[in-house]
């Protein structure tokens, strides 16, 4: 088969990562949905991450790069290739008012370490539950703050295995939106810059703004987050609200009571049963308002046979 001989062949560079054969998804995502990868490798250094892409990209092998899995969902059928997991790729610092950090870092975790030198302007991203990479990919925001608003630059790597930096105005940021996306770039780590503030008004706000999250979000639940983007002179949630949707679903599906923007794996959802969920509710938006709703959240994968 193949994927034996990509891990036999990736083995001679993958030393102290993983590598991981007919590994099922479901364990790597928030929506605990998908099948199986032919081949999972979860590097431990750039040079096993640059080594991975660069086979991939000599044996034309497909490649698909999944960071915290927060913002994903995996047709049941999984995904052929090699996925792509640089999850323990996590170091974070801080040093004055400049804060660095790798690709797989939780962004909670990156804004936590921020607000505990002293440092303002990451608070909006303490609730946010994906990785710095996808952070970058999409320009992640919430309650009124987003990646373009601190960014410096970001440490890139293309399908090559090429590795660059590109400042902020070349990462051409948009509304979940970004070059990283557009063009498949993998994130290495970026450089945020920030201002120091007053410390009692740092955990305030981080109090907060975690106390929303925890209250307004369906966190008991496995979920992808918010499903789709805000569509222009409307409030995604508040037009699924209005369609009489929370609590529906296929399977064991079902579109959040708590929040309708989310749709939660409530009783043993397949990717299947999200995935239709999801069209569904696009589908009665588009009949009561006439609006389309745009998927936030990406499907990768193969359906089930």
């Amino acid at each position: 088969m193949a994927k034996q001989q990509w891990l036999n062949e990736l083995q001679t560079t993958i030393t102290k990562g993983q590598l991981l054969l007919d590994e099922s998804l479901s364990n790597y995502t928030k929506t605990e949905l998908g099948g199986h990868a032919d081949l999972l490798v979860i590097p431990e250094t750039v040079e096993e991450m640059q080594s991975t892409v660069r086979y991939a990209y000599e044996y034309d092998i497909p490649l698909l790069l999944l960071g915290n899995g927060s913002n994903m969902v995996v047709r049941d059928g999984g995904v052929r290739g090699i996925v792509l997991h640089p999850v323990k790729l996590d170091m974070i610092s801080v040093n004055g008012t400049h804060v660095h950090a790798e690709a797989g870092a939780h962004i909670i975790d990156v804004s936590r370490a921020a607000a505990a030198g002293g440092l303002t302007g990451f608070e909006f991203a303490c609730g946010i539950p994906g990785s710095v990479g996808g952070a970058m990919a999409m320009n992640a925001g919430a309650y009124g703050g987003e990646i373009n608003d601190i960014i410096v630059k970001s440490t890139l790597m293309n399908r090559k295995g090429e590795i660059f930096v590109l400042s902020k105005d070349e990462l051409e940021l948009g509304y979940r939106k970004s070059i990283i996306a557009d063009e498949g770039y993998f994130v290495i780590s970026s450089d945020f810059n920030l201002e120091y503030g007053d410390q009692e008004a740092i955990d305030a706000k981080m109090a907060d703004l975690t106390f929303q999250r925890e209250s307004k979000q369906p966190l008991e639940y496995p979920s992808a987050g918010s499903v789709f983007k805000r569509p222009p002179g409307y409030f995604a949630g508040k037009l699924i609200q209005d369609s009489g949707l929370q609590g529906k679903g296929i399977g064991g599906a079902e579109v959040s009571t708590k929040h309708a923007g989310f749709i939660i794996n409530k009783n043993h959802a397949t990717a299947t049963d999200y995935i239709q969920t999801i069209e569904m509710v696009q589908a009665e938006v588009k009949k009561r308002f006439g609006v389309d709703l745009e998927r936030e959240v990406k499907i990768v994968g193969e359906s089930a046979e």
